[in-house]
């Protein structure tokens, strides 16, 4: 048997082995182990971070360029070719000129040219290309490229292309019919009916303001549903002027408490999903076709989503009728109940909310959303300038940079950063007011790639700018756009830094040139950021319309 100072003995190895278990377990934790450092201080210490003096660039002050940005039209390569020499072209959005059940024109479109319909003495045919509708608009109002007829989802855009100055002429106020809504858990519904008796756009924006709601919708820059909803709440504070002092200050109370403002609609879906909102902005059409959300109760909005017909510029006698003749066409009992089919035509019974508007009013009211929405954001961008981004890719990149400033408020605080073995910081962060822009442009110009690469050393020190700056002043919205190729292989990993990233909140905006394009997603979908790939003729593009909608 065990006499007692031998049990002592054993008794106090085991406290010690315990003691030192658990001493080397809060290391872990405390000191950085299992890739989760104390602080983002204990990363730059680890970091070789410079700060690089540039000269002042030369900065162009004429608006951006749609000629030079859009990319040709053979990117958007047509659903449905034409089949004779006698045709015309129509642009129409993506939710009816795609495939499956985005593909009620398509299917429209393929069987016209199968008719093989005569029209004095030819037989005509249609070219349907499937492009967004304010991608579409940009397209017709820059001249780059003109079809004969054009179909948004709703007028708002026909509005704004004729304002710009382009004969359009609305043929067909309804192909299908279709509405756009706001979306909401059954649960907030039953407590806003309870409260407000009814809802509507107007009870929706006075829910939120009031704090009662968190819902959020997309960019009216992009999204036909996000203008609709834009121009709908602005008529809520005064329907007789959206751009008056009352509306203005009305939408910035009612925006302070929007908590997301998405690109796509998909981004709003999983912030519903994870519970951050209990409501968001949806075509009826796209519900009826996606069961994960049904569980949702949807409530018409704005002006109906019809899918208006418009000729573009002047057609010839021979091109007005087969437009006519395709519209009658598409109207034949068989294609609306095609329509239905696929989610169409519902709703029938919903009238416009909204008063009519005219295009230039849509126009300012979309800067208006900008110099609003855009207040008090302090965003550092983050370029990759190593071996592997030498060439074509570094060529990219600063085209990006200096076309997309043109999108940038002079309000916003904005930094720069580059990155290869270390870390510069070509820009500290300031107010983008003409000096800092033109500094912006100097740092741009004078980037040159060589070296390894360290994306997460550079996002840490981006995120340390930020946190000094937000130190200062506490309202700041916080915001970082990587440019890389994502190729990390040097200094920290994404596994060190992804929890700091978390819990700073800082959305993290990734463009991928040649890029490992898993890593640059996984840290934007961190906080609901965005991923572009840029290895696409459409990036200027696209980098403009999110440099517009963020900055």
């Amino acid at each position: 048997m065990m006499d007692n100072s031998n049990k002592d003995v054993i008794l106090k190895i085991i406290g010690l082995v315990v003691v030192v278990f658990l001493l080397a377990y809060i290391g872990t934790i405390t000191l950085g182990g299992g890739d989760r450092p104390v602080s983002l201080e204990s990363i730059i210490k680890d970091i070789d971070v410079k700060t690089v003096p540039h000269r002042m660039g030369t900065v162009d002050i004429l608006p951006p360029d749609l000629n030079k940005i859009l990319p040709d039209i053979t990117k958007y390569p047509p659903q449905v070719n034409s089949s004779t020499p006698s045709y015309i072209e129509i642009f129409s959005s993506t939710e009816k000129a795609g495939s499956g059940t985005d593909g009620w024109l398509t299917e429209v479109a393929r069987d016209f040219n199968t008719a093989k319909i005569i029209i004095d003495g030819k037989q005509v045919s249609v070219r349907l290309r499937g492009i967004a509708s304010g991608q579409g608009a940009d397209y017709i109002t820059s001249g780059k490229y003109l079809p004969d007829a054009y179909t948004p989802s709703n007028e708002l855009w026909g509005e704004m292309i004729i304002s710009r100055g382009v004969k359009a002429e609305l043929v067909k106020k309804r192909l299908a019919g279709n509405v756009a809504g706001v979306l909401l858990t059954k649960s907030k519904k039953d407590q806003l009916v309870a409260k407000y008796g009814v809802i509507n756009i107007k009870t929706i924006v006075d829910a939120v303001a009031n704090k009662e709601l968190n819902m959020g919708y997309t960019n009216p820059f992009a999204s036909s549903t996000g203008l609709n909803f834009l121009i709908s709440t602005l008529q809520t504070f005064d329907s007789s002027n959206l751009l008056s002092t009352k509306a203005a200050a009305g939408f910035e109370r009612f925006q302070t408490n929007i908590p997301v403002v998405a690109d796509t609609t998909l981004i709003l879906r999983e912030s519903a999903k994870s519970g951050v909102l209990d409501g968001f902005i949806l075509e009826y059409q796209t519900y009826m076709n996606t069961p994960d959300i049904r569980s949702y109760e949807f409530i018409p909005f704005g002006v109906r989503h019809d899918s208006p017909m418009y000729a573009i510029s002047e057609l010839s006698a021979e091109k007005k009728k087969i437009l006519n003749q395709f519209v009658e066409f598409s109207q034949q009992e068989k294609y609306q109940t095609l329509a239905t089919k696929y989610g169409f035509n519902g709703h029938n019974e919903y009238l416009s909310e909204a008063v009519p508007v005219g295009g230039d009013v849509i126009i300012q009211a979309q800067k208006l959303w900008k110099d609003i929405k855009n207040t008090n954001i302090c965003a550092v961008f983050v370029a990759d300038v190593s071996g592997s981004m030498m060439g074509e890719p570094l060529n990219k990149l600063t085209d990006s940079l200096s076309e997309g400033q043109k999108y940038i408020g002079q309000d916003n605080m904005i930094g720069l950063v580059s990155y290869s073995d270390d870390v510069n910081i070509d820009l500290p962060i300031a107010k983008f007011n003409l000096t800092q822009r033109a500094m912006f442009a100097g740092a741009v110009d004078e980037l040159q790639a060589g070296g390894s690469t360290a994306t997460f050393d550079a996002i840490a020190v981006a995120m340390k700018m930020i946190k000094d700056q937000r130190a200062i002043d506490p309202n700041l919205k916080p915001m970082i756009f990587v440019l890389s190729d994502g190729e990390t292989n040097r200094g920290h990993s994404l596994n060190e830094i992804k929890n700091i990233v978390q819990d700073l909140g800082i959305p993290i905006n990734t463009i991928g040139y040649n890029a490992n394009i898993q890593a640059l997603k996984e840290i934007s979908g961190i906080n609901e950021a965005v991923y572009i790939d840029a290895d696409t003729d459409d990036v200027g593009y696209k980098l403009s319309n999110m440099f517009n909608a963020k900055l």
